[in-house]
């Protein structure tokens, strides 16, 4: 009887020690860190004061989300005051750019979020993909650039958007297939996101690693063109693209190797991605966007050339009788009209009709004699510098002075009288 009630009494300790330590975990564990409040435990690094990371790259990746969706704006709204149809037709690829660069910086939250099913798929899928995207949009702008660096002239924006596109859906096909590899197992059991090997998340990234390499080496001969103002771009996409290359170098050394070395591998490889996410997503907003909206409205050197060589138009001999070429242009002397004296006749069109209000000092102004001289063969001598005939025969005036009108009448009768004197008929 005694030793029943000694075991009795064994095991009812055990048992409260349990449930008490039980219950002493599950408190701890429900203990918010410094900072957060009643929150799930997997968002404990957006608040956690005590791991500082989470709330500073929360802080930088804000202010490149309000940054990203700023320049589109931009971009958008500086379509019209684009004058040159060529920085125009990549605007498309530009903005499939910066819808990228917006989704690597909502990403990072998805690195700062502990993991479980939902962000481990995520990561794996988008990672890649998003990465696709903006080297796929330099990728393509560096090929476009390569035909404007010699012909001045380029395949259209929606052939280069194309580009982007095709060569960014092939990253997709790949993440889709090495999900459903991965997680939907050929045994029909289903696999966990998170277990995976940092070398397999690495090497599922292998095409992204080529588009780099690619956009890097196809901008090189773009700077060796014939027309120099397209090497600028060039230059923008080279430093991104070679900024990029280190910060995927290190990332990538740190996730496979560094890591480990540290000591803690677990709690260091969701802020190494978060951080590569950050450093290359500002990348290429200062070194690609914004240089490349800073060119959008700026005038081309040819433009800027023809601009200085040709600024107003002047008015000279040459473009006065070109515009008046259509125009009759005659002198008519009223004084010796043989049709009717006494009709009023039109009056020259002024050969300064074209002045457009420049300077008489910076204007050839021709003289009259000069127009003269101009169209002499055109019109007769006597018509431009009509001669005057005398009358033999004094006119029965008071005046001392003959006038023009009186001249042709008297002229006209002096004629008939002589042609009458001389007819052989006078003798009958």
């Amino acid at each position: 009887m005694a030793s029943s009630t000694n075991l009795s009494t064994s095991w009812t300790f055990w048992v409260s020690i349990l449930l008490l330590s039980s219950f002493l975990s599950l408190t701890d564990a429900q203990t918010p860190p410094a900072g957060c409040g009643n929150i799930d435990s997997i968002y404990y690094y957006l608040c956690d004061l005590s791991s500082a990371w989470g709330i500073v790259l929360e802080a930088i990746t804000s202010a490149g989300i309000v940054s990203s969706f700023i320049l589109t704006i931009v971009l958008l709204a500086s379509i019209p005051f684009i004058q040159d149809k060529r920085k125009k037709s990549i605007l498309g690829t530009q903005v499939f750019f910066l819808i990228g660069t917006f989704g690597l910086f909502c990403l990072v939250f998805d690195m700062i979020v502990q993991k479980y099913f939902s962000t481990c798929a995520s990561r794996r899928f988008l990672f890649g993909v998003l990465f696709g995207i903006c080297f796929s949009c330099l990728w393509a702008h560096a090929i476009n650039l390569n035909y404007l660096v010699r012909r001045n002239s380029g395949p259209s924006g929606w052939i280069v958007f194309g580009i982007a596109l095709a060569l960014s859906l092939v990253e997709v096909i790949i993440n889709t297939e090495w999900l459903i590899i991965t997680i939907v197992r050929t045994t029909g059991t289903p696999g966990e996101p998170c277990n995976i090997e940092n070398q397999d998340f690495v090497m599922a990234l292998i095409y992204v690693m080529f588009l780099i390499v690619a956009g890097f080496v196809t901008c090189w001969p773009a700077l060796c063109g014939r027309y120099g103002h397209w090497k600028k771009h060039s230059a923008f996409i080279i430093i991104t693209l070679f900024l990029s290359a280190c910060i995927w170098i290190v990332w990538i050394v740190m996730y496979v190797y560094g890591n480990i070395k540290v000591g803690n591998p677990v709690y260091w490889d969701d802020p190494t991605l978060a951080i590569a996410l950050v450093s290359n997503a500002w990348a290429f907003l200062f070194f690609y966007i914004i240089p490349e909206i800073s060119q959008l409205t700026k005038a081309n050197m040819e433009q800027t050339f023809e601009e200085e060589l040709y600024p107003t138009r002047g008015v000279g001999y040459e473009t006065i009788l070109k515009e008046q070429g259509s125009q009759s242009m005659y002198v008519e002397n009223k004084a010796f009209s043989m049709d009717e004296s006494q009709a009023a006749a039109k009056r020259p069109v002024s050969p300064y009709s074209g002045y457009n209000g420049q300077m008489r000092s910076s204007v050839y102004q021709p003289t009259e004699m000069a127009l003269m001289n101009k169209n002499k063969s055109e019109l007769p001598y006597e018509i431009i510098i009509p001669r005057a005939t005398a009358n033999t025969h004094p006119v029965s005036s008071g005046n001392s002075t003959l006038r023009a009108e009186d001249a042709y009448p008297a002229q006209n009768r002096q004629n008939a009288n002589n042609g009458q004197s001389n007819s052989p008929y006078n003798q009958w």
